[in-house]
Parts: C-alpha cells; structure tokens; sequence
C-alpha cells in the first residue's frame, strides 16, 4: 500500500459519500439542514477517518483508532439513513435497500480490516 486511495475501503467509503451527499441535496426543504446534513457529516466522516488513520499508520494504535472511528461513523450512517426513510423523508425503498446493504457491507470490510491490522500491523521503528 503506497496510500490510503490503494484501500478497497477507502475507495468504497468515498463513493458511498459521494452518493450520500447526492441523494441528500433531493430531501425535502425541512430535512435538507437536519438530518440531511447529519447523514452527509457522518458518511463523509468514514472516508475522512480512514485517510487521517492511514496518515498516523505508524503508529499502530492511531491507526486502529481512527479505524475504529470510520467504522462507528459507518453504523451512523446507516441511523441516519434508516431515520429518513421510516419518516417517509426519503421513500425510494430500492436505494433505500441498496444504500443500506452498503454500507452494512461497508461496515464489515471495515471491521475486518481493523481485525487484519490487529493481527498484522507491524509498527515502524521510531527513528531516535
């Protein structure tokens, strides 16, 4: 891995955001500052987590942390997604189903890669 765009979750994340931020400039006016705007902070956040983490990859525990963080912000998502539809905000039940089956899919990449990382992550030597 040369950069944090080489990771299939980051690539994933991004994109989702992506479709995220599309999907909430179409809610209705009262929606578009509330929840559309909580749904687009914490689906942008899980791309954003996992680029600061891989800037601190040298240090293992950073990177674990800010996996951690993508992953919770990943769940948030996917509230906030689950939020607009049970309140009839968004009712397009098709990208309803195929939002939430990626980022629930998201979401385990995720947490199999904080899993691998765990395992496998050998920390850089300081330079002293």
């Amino acid at each position: 891995m040369k950069s944090y765009r080489d990771l299939n979750i980051y690539k994933d994340a991004h994109q989702l955001a992506v479709k995220i931020h599309r999907l909430s400039l179409l809610l209705p006016k009262f929606e578009l500052y509330e929840e559309g705007s909580q749904i687009r902070r914490s689906s942008k956040a899980v791309s954003a987590a996992i680029v600061e983490g891989y800037g601190r990859k040298k240090n293992k525990a950073d990177f674990l942390r800010f996996l951690t963080y993508a992953q919770s912000e990943c769940d948030e998502t996917i509230e906030h997604l689950d939020f607009l539809f049970e309140t009839g905000s968004f009712n397009d039940n098709e990208k309803y189903d195929i939002l939430k089956s990626e980022y629930s899919k998201l979401s385990k990449q995720i947490n199999s890669f904080i899993d691998w990382v765990e395992n496998n992550w050998n920390e850089f030597p300081s330079k002293s």
